[in-house]
Parts: structure tokens; C-alpha cells; sequence
């Protein structure tokens, strides 16, 4: 201890008088780390702003303390006393319906909303003109008040002040939506909002038997420190109640899974990128070092012990690196106040912004640990390196690995960093996929720089002068293969992975899935209705599919008689158990469902229910032939056994449930009927003429275009593609940068070589030309990995995780090795131009 400390003292005063030097020779060392540690300070921060935001805005999501959801049915007279009993009550209910011109001209489908007089019971409803809500929505004469989405006044092309029809009863616009404070908790909707009163709701005769519709109850409660307590004991007074309970602490849990996890994604995106500017952080080392090897070769004549000259340069490597953690920390910490600008209206947002240390922090400790697991290889070598061979010109290219302190503390740094990112991710065996991958992109990056020296040094001589040095320059001692294919192979792989994902879902949705899935789908079809309903399709379009199944609503309480809110249920398999389920029963197994376990229950079956499971969500939920499904349906708990398993082309759009049950299990049950209606050679015009035909006659049936459902499923793919791909082209970014520190670091080499080649009567075009040549060659190779390993990615993400066809899409390979030709020519020819303009009598003084 007592020579360790003069040592460290020793060590930072000269670390710090070699500083005074600049900056020169590490901007591309900072812009690696100030990128990647930007990326993720940035992504956590605006993630936690909006997490939080959830979290304290939780009152105004669900206007409410307290909300439950009751499907098909409204509370009844006790479950009504015990709400009140809680606290003021306001009531809304919702439903998917038609609204339609009187004249019945056009019609559109719309998210009808049907609320109280005590609406909301916190946050602000806004309009336009602003007025009390009631007033709005009040009767006058034989027309009810309504307010709307400026969406669907532009496509009924009609105006605040015109009549529309719902169901049986007449509105009139009087003005439209600005602010809708319980939105986010209503979930997500394909139409425009048409909010009304609870009053012109019943006079449209939308609530039939069977309808499709969610009744919600807000509470604010008189003692809200029940909150906490409230839905075990609404539960344990009312176990067959069936309803859906959510408090304003958790009002909108599927959105904020859905943020933590898109944020996951995201700073697994800003890892890559400083992963790869660890890269260049070697790179930038290793120069740095080439650079001060005359100071190091003094440092150990003079008598420095090893350990202090590698001490007084990893100080400086991590000092500079702080200053490119600062810079990136403060782009995390200004990320909200940019971010939060375009995402309010959209997402919840605090209503003041303020920096986040912890997501700050978790990106400082990313950079230092990247900074030092890919600095001290090099500072390994620069250690083993004797003095004499530093002063006659010996670079620190070695094959040969440094001592086993360096390469122990290398590895603990890089396990430290795979720890750290797999205990603060959301999911973390995808984290410990993607981490894998990572290390096993860059070994097979390796193998493949490998590779490519092979078959450069074993290739047939040929004639051209230019050709041949580009292909020795490929494979001799120091050649920029390795740094070349490692910089740009891993973000041009991403980018390749995300681009054949997104070409394949569009592919998928624009293509087959549009192809393959009905015109139309009709809900609430009642049974008086089905007669007339049918002879209007055959009218309109004789030509025509029909399909129809008995269509119900339920909730899944309990798997083998455990409750489904205490069971840890895989993030696969979630969506099965949030919210309520459509479900039907069948004599027959459905046309577009194969069995894979179990078998099928014969006709007239009359023993104890039964139900039919899709096999995929199954195996997600760990359910298997023989155990017990508990479910919720107008009020009445129904538990059935699983009698078989059943493959579910889901891609297909047709009729499918999770859950088919036998006929006696709802025998007598009040239901509606689902229908579906296919033609592929129908026209738009016979499917607008469906469509008016449908809407006139009975309006209270919900019609669905299945090709709109399709657009808006496009466009949001789309919209999330712009937006991981902006994210990914960090790490290309990082990878250009690597790509530039990389070349520049061997421009020392690059000097000499072409000094000593114009003195023995090089000329510069052939110079150019050759350089020319072994950049192409680089490019060609990496942009064939890069489309290789995505290739490989994109398949297993598509066919295996959303199971849907894959296929290799050639634009995206053309546009791969162009962009990878163009960096790698373009930044290499222009650190070449000036390399090929150095006197050669300074050079050759030094050689």
C-alpha cells in the first residue's frame, strides 16, 4: 500500500500534464461514446417521463379512483348499491356502431361513447366551441346533442350543426372532440369518437341482446386509502360478478408494458451502438498509443514501472471519456424537454419535465464499462512492448494476446456489462438473446475478416498492378480488414434485420393477409335479423362467402381453479387474460382449425362443458388437455375441462377464438351472431353498395370493412418502423464513425507505404485506383455478411416469433451494398487523397 499510492499520485500528475496537449486524435473516440450513451440516457429518460406520467396522471386516464368494467350487462341492483356506496359514481358506456346521413348516402363506423352527467369525475373534457358537456349533449325537440372526432366529420363530409343517424336516433353535431381525458383507459380504437348521452344511447336501440358492449363505472371514492384494498373486496363480495377492476395508480397497465417494453428495444438499440463504438474506442486507442510511443519508450528508460505507464494512460482514456459521457448525458437529460413536445396528445406527458438521474446514471455506467472493457487490450499491448523496439518505429499491431491480467479485467468489464443490462431490462431473456447475439455477430465479424484474408492471400495472381495491391493490402500484417468488417458489419446487419422485417409484415398485410381475409365482418347480428341480414348480402352480391358463428363475451377467472391475477403468466400469453375474450360454441371444429391434441366432442353432446383451446396460447399459458378454464359470461361463472388443442391460422382474418366451447355450455344463453362476407373479385362500388344496404336496413348491425382495418394496421406499422429505424441508424452512425477512426488510424501505415511506392514510381491514379480496388472488395464483403447475418435474423423474428411466411426482399440488398460500397469507398478515398500528398523526404527520415 505504500508504494501504490505514490504511484497512483505519480500517475495522475503526469496523466494530466500529458492532457494539456488537446483533444487531437480523440473527437471520433468522443462522438462514439457521447452517441451511444446519448442514445441510451435519452431513450430512458423520455420512457420514465411517460411511465411517470401514467403513474401520477392515473386519476384523470381513468376518471376515476377507481374503474369497473361490467361486458354485455349492467351492474345490478346490489353490485349498484355497492358502488355508490364508495363514493360519487359517473357512468359511460361504449360500443362500435354505424352513424349514417339521413339520406343514406354514406355511413361510417364510429367508437360511440355514451357518458353521464357527472362525466368526468377528474381531468377536462375540452371542445370545440367550449361549453358544459350536459348542454351539448342535451335533447332539443326530436334530435339528442352530440360531439365527434374531427375524423369522422371529414369522412361523412358533413359540419358541426348537420344531422346524423345512430341506430334509431337522431343527433345533431354541435361541436367537436379537443381533449378526452379517460381515452387512454377506454383502449385503442380503429373509428373516430361519437360521444353522446346516455339518454340518445337508448333511444338509438343499440343495447339489444348480445350486443358487443362495455358498461364502465368510475368511482371517486369518499376514502381513498381503500384504494389499495378495493378490488379484493369487491371480488370477495361479488365473486361472480365478472367485472374488470383497475385503479388510478395501474390506469393504463398495457400502455405502460407496452412503453417499458418499446424502451427496452430502444436502449438495447443504443447499446449496440456503443458497443460499436467500443470498436472505435479500441481503435482510437490503439493510434493514440502508436502515436506516444516515443513518450512510452521514455517513460520505461527512465525506470517506470509498467503497471504506472499503463496507469497514467488508462487515466486518460477514462477522463476523456467522461468528457463524451458528459456530452451524451446532457443530449439524455435535454431528450425530454424535446421529445415530450411532439408525443403530448398522444401519449400521457408530466405536466413539468424535469431530469431523470437514475436513467442518467444507468448510461454513465454503460459508457465507463464499454470505455474500459475495449480500452485495456490495447494498453495491454502497449505494456508488453520493450522500449528498444518502441524507438526503432514498432507499432502495436500484435497478434498475440496480452497477459491474463488485462484479459481478466477485459472480461469482467464485458460480464459486468451483460449483467447490467440483463437485471434493468423489462424481458430479460430477450436482453440475454440479444446480447448473444451481439457477441456472436462480432466473433462470426471476426471469422469473417478472417476469412476474407484467406482467400486473399490464396486468390490467383493477376495483372493489374492496382488490383494486385489491393489484394495484398487486404491480407498482409496490419491490414484495415478486420477494423473495416468489425465497424460497419454489425449496424449494416441491423439495419438489413429491421428492413426485412418491416418489408415482410407490409408484404404480409398489403399482400396475402389482404387477399385472404373477408371483405366485411358484421357484428351484433341479432337472431330476428339473420333471415333478412342474409337475403340483403345474396341481393347485393350473390357471388359472396357467408360466414356465421354465436358470438358472446367472457372473462378468463381462473385456470385449474387458481386465480388468473396471482398466476405469473409469460408476456406471450398476457393478452389472452386482459379483458374480456370473444367466445362461441361449435357442433363441428371450425373449417380454418386443424387438431393437434385431444379430440373433437361429438353431436347433441350433453355431458359436462367442454372447450376447444388454441394451442399456441396454450402452451404460452401452460395449459394442457384435461385442466379446468373458468370463465365469466353475462354474470355467471362457467368453468369447462379442455378436451382438445386446436391449431389457429390467426393471419388469416376469418373467424377464429382462443376459445370454442360445446353447444350445451350456453344452451339458452342470450347471444348475437358474427358474420363474415369474402369475395375477392368484389369492386369497391358493390362493396360501398354492401355497405349503404346493410347500414339503412339495420342499423343497429356493425359493419367492418376489413380492407380500412387493414390500412390503419399499415400506417401504424409503418409509423413504428420510421421510428425504430431512426433508432437503429444510431448504431450505423456509430459504425461510420468507427469505420472513419479505423482508417484514420492506419493512415501512419498507409503514409509509408505510399511514400515508399511513388519513390520505386507508383503514380497516384494507380495509387487511387488501387485503394479504390481494396475498399470496393471490403464493402462487397461486408454489405454479403451483413445481408447474410440479417437475412438470417429477420427470418427467425418473422417465421418463428410472428409466424407469418418469409421471404427475401432483393431491394433491400441492393440498397445494403450500396450504402456499404459508398462508406466504405467514399470515407476511405477521402483520408487516402491527403495520405497521397505527403512529401516523401520526411517520411523516409523517419523509416
Amino acid at each position: 500500500m505504500k508504494r501504490t499510492l505514490p504511484r497512483i499520485a505519480i500517475s495522475f500528475r503526469l496523466a494530466l500534464r500529458e492532457m494539456r496537449g488537446g483533444l487531437a486524435g480523440f473527437y471520433i473516440f468522443l462522438a462514439c461514446i457521447a452517441l451511444g450513451t446519448g442514445a441510451i440516457a435519452a431513450v430512458n429518460s423520455v420512457s420514465r417521463a411517460i411511465t411517470d406520467a401514467i403513474a401520477s396522471q392515473g386519476q384523470e386516464i381513468l376518471a376515476g379512483d377507481v374503474r369497473f368494467e361490467l361486458n354485455n350487462r349492467e351492474a345490478t341492483g346490489e353490485e349498484r348499491a355497492f358502488l355508490d356506496s364508495l363514493g360519487q359514481v359517473s357512468v359511460s358506456t361504449s360500443l362500435r356502431s354505424m352513424a349514417r346521413k339521413p339520406d343514406g348516402s354514406d355511413q361510417a363506423l364510429v367508437e360511440v361513447k355514451a357518458v353521464d352527467n357527472a362525466y368526468p369525475l377528474y381531468g377536462t373534457f375540452g371542445s370545440e366551441p367550449s361549453a358544459p358537456l350536459p348542454d351539448l349533449l342535451a335533447r332539443n325537440g326530436d334530435a339528442f346533442g352530440a360531439l365527434a372526432a374531427p375524423l369522422l366529420l371529414e369522412r361523412l363530409g358533413i359540419k358541426d350543426g348537420d344531422p346524423i343517424l345512430l341506430g334509431n336516433a337522431r343527433l345533431i353535431l354541435r361541436g367537436t372532440i379537443t381533449a378526452e381525458p379517460d381515452a387512454l383507459s377506454d383502449g385503442f380504437g380503429f373509428a373516430p369518437r361519437l360521444l353522446v348521452s346516455h339518454d340518445a344511447l337508448v333511444a338509438s336501440g343499440l343495447i339489444t341482446t348480445g350486443s358487443l358492449v362495455e358498461h364502465a363505472y368510475k368511482v371517486r371514492l369518499d376514502d381513498p386509502s381503500t384504494r389499495s384494498t378495493l378490488q379484493a373486496r369487491a371480488n370477495r363480495e361479488f365473486p361472480s360478478a365478472g367485472w374488470s377492476i383497475r385503479v388510478s395508480d395501474r390506469a393504463a397497465p398495457s400502455l405502460t408494458e407496452n412503453v417499458d417494453r418499446f424502451s427496452q428495444f430502444l436502449t438495447l438499440v443504443g447499446l449496440t451502438a456503443l458497443i460499436v463504438g467500443g470498436v472505435g474506442v479500441a481503435n482510437a486507442v490503439r493510434a493514440f498509443l502508436d502515436a506516444k510511443r516515443t513518450t512510452i519508450a521514455t517513460f520505461k528508460c527512465l525506470g517506470a514501472p509498467a503497471p504506472v505507464v499503463t496507469l497514467i494512460y488508462l487515466i486518460q482514456i477514462l477522463a476523456l471519456a467522461g468528457i463524451g459521457i458528459v456530452i451524451g448525458l446532457v443530449i439524455g437529460a435535454a431528450a425530454p424537454f424535446v421529445a415530450l413536445q411532439f408525443l403530448e396528445g398522444v401519449l400521457p406527458v408530466p405536466k413539468e419535465t424535469t431530469f431523470y438521474p437514475s436513467a442518467l446514471a444507468l448510461a454513465a455506467l454503460f459508457g465507463l464499462l464499454i470505455t474500459f472493457a475495449f480500452a485495456i487490450l490495447p494498453l495491454g499491448h502497449a505494456r508488453e512492448v520493450p522500449a528498444t523496439a518502441l524507438f526503432r518505429e514498432q507499432t502495436f499491431d500484435n497478434t498475440r494476446l496480452p497477459s491474463w491480467p488485462y484479459i481478466l479485467a477485459a472480461g469482467l468489464a464485458l460480464a459486468a456489462l451483460a449483467a447490467l443490462s440483463i437485471a434493468s431490462a423489462e424481458d430479460r431473456f430477450i436482453a440475454s438473446v440479444f446480447l448473444a447475439a451481439v457477441a456472436g455477430a462480432f466473433i462470426l465479424l471476426r471469422l469473417v475478416a478472417v476469412l476474407i484474408a484467406t482467400l486473399a492471400r490464396r486468390s490467383p495472381r493477376v495483372n493489374s498492378p492496382a488490383l494486385r495491391l489491393a489484394i495484398g493490402n487486404i491480407h498482409r500484417p496490419g491490414a484495415l480488414t478486420p477494423s473495416v468488417v468489425l465497424s460497419l458489419g454489425l449496424g449494416l446487419a441491423l439495419l438489413v434485420t429491421l428492413a426485412l422485417i418491416d418489408g415482410n409484415m407490409r408484404r404480409q398485410l398489403t399482400g396475402q393477409i389482404a387477399r385472404q381475409a373477408p371483405n366485411f365482418f358484421f357484428v351484433d347480428i341479432q337472431g330476428a335479423e339473420r333471415d333478412g341480414f342474409l337475403n340483403i348480402l345474396k341481393q347485393q352480391m350473390p357471388e359472396g362467402e357467408v360466414t356465421q358463428v354465436p358470438m358472446l363475451r367472457g372473462r378468463i377467472l381462473a385456470f385449474n381453479g387458481q386465480d388468473v391475477t396471482q398466476m405469473n403468466v409469460p408476456p406471450a400469453g398476457r393478452w389472452v387474460l386482459r379483458g374480456d375474450r370473444g367466445i362461441t360454441y361449435e357442433e363441428k371444429l371450425p373449417e380454418n382449425s386443424t387438431l393437434t391434441a385431444g379430440e373433437w366432442w361429438p353431436v347433441d353432446y350433453s355431458g359436462e362443458p367442454l372447450v376447444s383451446f388454441s394451442a399456441e396460447e396454450a402452451g404460452e399459458l401452460g395449459l394442457k388437455l384435461g385442466d379446468t378454464v373458468t370463465v365469466n359470461v353475462l354474470g355467471r361463472n362457467i368453468t369447462a375441462r379442455i378436451a382438445n388443442l386446436r391449431q389457429v391460422e390467426w393471419e388469416s382474418l376469418s373467424i377464429n377464438f382462443v376459445m370454442v366451447f360445446s353447444p350445451n355450455t350456453f344452451r339458452g344463453a342470450p347471444h348475437a351472431w358474427l358474420a363474415t362476407l369474402t369475395d375477392p373479385s368484389a369492386t369497391a362500388q358493390q362493396e360501398a353498395s354492401i355497405l349503404r344496404a346493410v347500414t339503412n336496413a339495420y342499423p343497429t348491425i356493425t359493419s367492418v370493412r376489413v380492407k380500412d382495418a387493414i390500412d390503419i394496421v399499415d400506417r401504424l406499422v409503418g409509423q413504428l418502423a420510421t421510428a425504430i429505424r431512426a433508432a437503429a441508424a444510431v448504431a450505423l452512425i456509430a459504425s461510420v464513425l468507427v469505420l472513419s477512426g479505423a482508417l484514420a488510424a492506419g493512415n501512419r501505415a498507409r503514409t509509408h507505404d505510399a511514400v515508399i511506392l511513388k519513390t520505386l514510381g507508383g503514380t497516384r491514379n494507380m495509387l487511387m485506383r488501387a485503394f479504390s480496388y481494396e475498399y470496393m472488395i471490403l464493402g462487397a464483403a461486408t454489405a454479403v455478411f451483413a445481408l447474410f447475418a440479417g437475412g438470417i435474423s429477420a427470418w427467425f423474428v418473422v417465421s418463428r416469433i410472428m409466424k407469418i411466411p418469409s421471404a427475401f426482399l432483393p431491394d433491400v440488398a441492393v440498397v445494403t451494398l450500396v450504402v456499404s460500397l459508398v462508406l466504405t469507398v467514399g470515407i476511405g478515398l477521402a483520408g487516402t487523397w491527403r495520405i497521397l500528398g505527403q512529401k516523401a523526404a520526411p517520411v523516409l527520415r523517419e523509416l
